[in-house]
């Protein structure tokens, strides 16, 4: 039989063993498993994604938010019914206020989703689109911005993952 002392001190030992994994665990959770800056999802820099998202751009969102990312006229100023002009993607704009995540939500369910009662002539694209096409048009908005639109969208970006954590 063990003194008291000795399996007392085992335990305690395991139960410090056990937290430290649980630390190491949460730390590279907390770091997004060593990864970069940008969203893993929408990534400017990846070619074949951009590429792809750029035939998405001109399929879906150019013909209202601009061939340039311009978006359309007097973006700011309400029109008769109501309803705002669909605003630029470029550094002009406020797209790159927001984390991927929320302007993926956008895409997917229209304004409405995020701002309940909101009135927007933006289709909602998740029965047009795949999750994967919304990614890849947002990772082409992000590869035409300037780097510190994009360093300043990337980390807000990732503030915005680490509070979902």
């Amino acid at each position: 039989m063990m003194p008291r002392v000795t399996r007392t001190r085992a335990v305690v030992i395991v139960i410090a063993i056990a937290a430290l994994i649980l630390l190491g665990i949460a730390l590279v959770l907390v770091s997004g498993l060593g990864g970069d800056s940008r969203s893993p999802r929408a990534d400017p820099e990846d070619a074949a994604q951009v590429a792809r998202g750029e035939q998405v751009y001109r399929g879906h969102c150019a013909s209202c938010h601009g061939a340039d990312l311009e978006g359309q006229p007097e973006w700011r100023v309400r029109l008769p019914d109501g309803r705002l002009p669909a605003p630029p993607h470029d550094e002009t704009g406020h797209t790159w206020h927001h984390p991927d995540a929320m302007l993926v939500r956008i895409t997917k369910e229209g304004l409405a989703a995020m701002v309940p009662g909101y009135q927007s002539a933006m289709p909602r694209y998740g029965e047009v689109l795949s999750d994967d096409e919304i990614w890849a048009a947002l990772a082409f908005i992000k590869s035409r911005w300037p780097r510190k639109v994009l360093e300043f969208q990337s980390d807000l970006d990732r503030r915005a993952r680490g509070q979902q954590d």
